[in-house]
């Protein structure tokens, strides 16, 4: 790379880095949505619509509870107690952060059986040993590489149930050069939608359906959300 070349904001990713920033975290909700935490109900509202909404679209789907997920990014649980648990019999989490994953493995909904298994790892070390119905991943993704995000996506790909399908729900890039935003606090970045759509083509996945998420508060100056559900392509 020649010494002028600008690099790529995926680049800087440091996942050491991003884990010392996510440690030193409170394990609580407002530690979980960056000191918003009155984002929460309204994030979790739309999560379920938008759930609703995809389901419609799936070949053979019925109705009643999907029998696994998977929380993927989990922290403390905030999705999987508010919003997974509702609609899977039986949600697994991912989480790299232990002290985050200890407050699932602690709370009532492991006691309970709702919880299942727990892998404290990074996503870019994940692997599914299992088939899942839905694979949930929201404000996680962006700690991945472009090329760790394809990789990750192609595995989970083939950790689908037949009806099975993955949901990215992630900040948009606002660059006005409409570039990829590299955060050096937490060591992520967050993506344009373009950008979003060429992964997903690259790692062999079709975009079913994709919309806003709406209703945030707009004197919180928030990045705009967006949910993608993503199936194999065939």
């Amino acid at each position: 790379m020649s010494g002028s070349a600008p690099s790529a904001p995926d680049s800087q990713i440091d996942h050491a880095a991003s884990l010392r920033y996510w440690n030193e975290v409170p394990a609580n909700v407002n530690g979980m949505l960056g000191g918003y935490p009155q984002v929460s109900r309204i994030d979790l509202r739309g999560s379920m619509n938008f759930m609703a909404k995809v389901r419609r679209l799936l070949p053979n789907s019925t109705p009643g509870k999907l029998p696994l997920g998977v929380d993927c990014g989990a922290g403390i649980g905030r999705v999987t107690e508010g919003f997974l648990s509702q609609v899977c019999e039986v949600v697994d989490v991912v989480e790299p952060v232990e002290k985050f994953a200890r407050v699932v493995r602690d709370g009532k909904l492991k006691k309970d059986g709702v919880v299942g298994d727990i892998y404290v790892t990074g996503l870019e070390n994940w692997t599914p040993e299992k088939k899942y119905d839905v694979i949930w991943n929201q404000w996680c993704v962006g700690h991945l590489t472009d090329a760790q995000l394809v990789a990750y996506l192609a595995r989970c790909r083939t950790a689908l149930t037949e009806s099975g399908f993955v949901v990215v729900k992630e900040n948009i890039s606002t660059d006005p050069d409409g570039e990829d935003i590299y955060d050096d606090l937490d060591s992520s970045v967050t993506r344009t939608d373009h950008k979003f759509r060429a992964l997903f083509k690259e790692a062999g996945m079709n975009l079913i359906k994709t919309e806003e998420q709406l209703g945030f508060p707009k004197s919180l100056k928030l990045f705009p959300v967006r949910f993608y559900a993503l199936r194999p392509e065939t």
